[in-house]
C-alpha cells in the first residue's frame, strides 16, 4: 500500500492576491469527456503519485479551502483522495505529520509540493526502486538558495541538506520525498522530540541523519518549476505551451 502525501494548506503569499487557492491555479490543460479543460497545478503531482503506485492521496488543507476538495470531486481517480485539515499554518512539517495516523502502516510513503510541475513524470520510481527508508528525489536547478539543496556522496548517501542556503554546496534539490511508513512515522517521533521546533522539512531531516539514521538521495530528476511566484508561473505555462506545440522550449533549448 502507497499512501501520497501533499501539504496543501498555506496561504501562497508569494503569489497573492488569487480569485482561488493556489493549488488550483490554472497550468497547461487536461481532456475531459473530449473537451480539453484547464488543469490545475496541483494535479501534475497527484498523477505523479498515482502513477507511482499510490493508491491513497491525503490532502492536507485548511478550512478556507473548499474549493480544493470541489475541484478534485469533478471526476475519479484511480487512487482515493480524502482530506485533513491543518487549523492554522504552522510550517511544512506540521502539515505533513497530520497525515502520520494514516501512513505509519503503509509500505511506502509519497511526498511532494502541490505548487510544483516536475519531469520526467516517473521521478518518484527510480527513489523507490533504490530503496532505502527515507530517498529524496533531486532535480538540478540553477538557484538552489531558494530551495533545500541536497548535499551527497557519489554513492547518493545524503550528508546534508541546505535550507535556502545563498552559498549553496550542491545544484541539486529535493523536490519530492519517498519514505516507508515506518521511517516517516519515526520522522514524526523525532519532530515531538524537539519540541516541534521544525518548520522546514530539512532541518528535520539533518537532525534525522545526525542520529545515525541514513538518508538517500536519488539524482533522476531534469527539470523542476516553482509555481508559487508569478515568474514561475509564467515559466511552467511557456515551458507545458512548448511541449503541446512541439516547440523546443527556454529549458531543452539550453
Amino acid at each position: 500500500m502507497i499512501l501520497g502525501i501533499i501539504p496543501a494548506a498555506g496561504a501562497g503569499q508569494r503569489i497573492q492576491p488569487l480569485g482561488c487557492s493556489k493549488e488550483l491555479l490554472p497550468v497547461g490543460s487536461r481532456v475531459v469527456d473530449s473537451v480539453e479543460r484547464p488543469k490545475a497545478v496541483s494535479e501534475y503531482l497527484v498523477e505523479r503519485m498515482i502513477a507511482a503506485g499510490a493508491d491513497q492521496i491525503c490532502m492536507i488543507i485548511s478550512a478556507e479551502k473548499s474549493d480544493i476538495v470541489r475541484y478534485f470531486a469533478e471526476r475519479n481517480y484511480a487512487a482515493e483522495i480524502f482530506y485533513v485539515v491543518q487549523q492554522k499554518p504552522q510550517g511544512l512539517c506540521d502539515a505533513l505529520f497530520r497525515a502520520e495516523p494514516f501512513a505509519r502502516d503503509k509500505d511506502r510513503v509519497l511526498i511532494g509540493l502541490p505548487d510544483t510541475i516536475w519531469f520526467p513524470e516517473n521521478a518518484f520510481t527510480p527513489a523507490i526502486d533504490s530503496g532505502g527508508d527515507v530517498n529524496l528525489v533531486l532535480f538540478p536547478v540553477t538557484d538552489p538558495s531558494a530551495f533545500d539543496a541536497v548535499v551527497c556522496d557519489d554513492e547518493g548517501n545524503v550528508d546534508q541538506v541546505e535550507v535556502k542556503q545563498r552559498d549553496a554546496h550542491s545544484c541539486w534539490i529535493w523536490g519530492a520525498v519517498t519514505a516507508t511508513g515506518k521511517a516517516f512515522h519515526s520522522l514524526k517521533l523525532l519532530w515531538e522530540a524537539r519540541h516541534r521546533q521544525d518548520e522546514f522539512l530539512g532541518h528535520l531531516l539533518n537532525a534525522y541523519i545526525a542520529a545515525g539514521n541514513h538518508v538517500k538521495g536519488t539524482r533522476c530528476g531534469e527539470i523542476y518549476m516553482d509555481v508559487g511566484t508569478l515568474e514561475g508561473y509564467r515559466s511552467a505555462q511557456d515551458f507545458l505551451r512548448g511541449r503541446r506545440d512541439g516547440k523546443p522550449t527556454l529549458f531543452e533549448a539550453a
